[in-house]
């Protein structure tokens, strides 16, 4: 899917983000950090479901030409007044820019790079922290085979998407 909840990694936990002053600009750099073209929408008030654990940002105030939420103006890491049912979320509409996939997991990691050779994510799982590998490859995702898989490929999987 192009669109849901907007959830970020950060210290060791997903969390949501608040709507408060949450627009188009911020949704632009939402979708150019999932790497997606088209035309993005910021959706407010729990739009595509309230969340659960912390909310980890509020009041981000993007230009639009940042490349993550990280070079975003926003409130510190925590600090927020808000309760999940101003959970943001954003839709990055596919139909209007180039053919692009997206994760189809109910939260994607935020915090990779585009689309590039060898990008990882999770699929199919319980939560985002857990799934099936999937790597991105030649303009397709592939699964990985579990032959000589062991405990070593997952610690590696888990740096790459930013779990410790």
């Amino acid at each position: 899917s192009f669109e849901g909840r907007v959830e970020v990694y950060h210290d060791g936990k997903w969390g949501t983000i608040c709507d408060d002053q949450w627009d188009n600009r911020d949704a632009e750099v939402v979708c150019r950090q999932l790497g997606l073209s088209g035309t993005p929408k910021a959706l407010s008030w729990a739009h595509y479901g309230q969340g659960s654990g912390p909310i980890l940002l509020d009041e981000v105030q993007c230009s639009g030409n940042e490349l993550s939420l990280d070079q975003c103006k926003k409130s510190d890491w925590g600090q927020q007044n808000c309760d999940h049912i101003e959970d943001a979320g954003v839709s990055c509409d596919p139909f209007t820019g180039t053919d692009v996939q997206l994760c189809q997991s109910d939260c994607c990691p935020l915090l990779l790079p585009p689309l590039a050779e060898g990008t990882v994510r999770l699929a199919g799982g319980r939560s985002p922290a857990e799934g099936r590998v999937e790597v991105y490859y030649n303009g397709d995702w592939g699964t990985v085979c579990d032959d000589g898989w062991t405990d070593l490929g997952a610690q590696v999987v888990c740096r790459q998407l930013g779990f410790r």
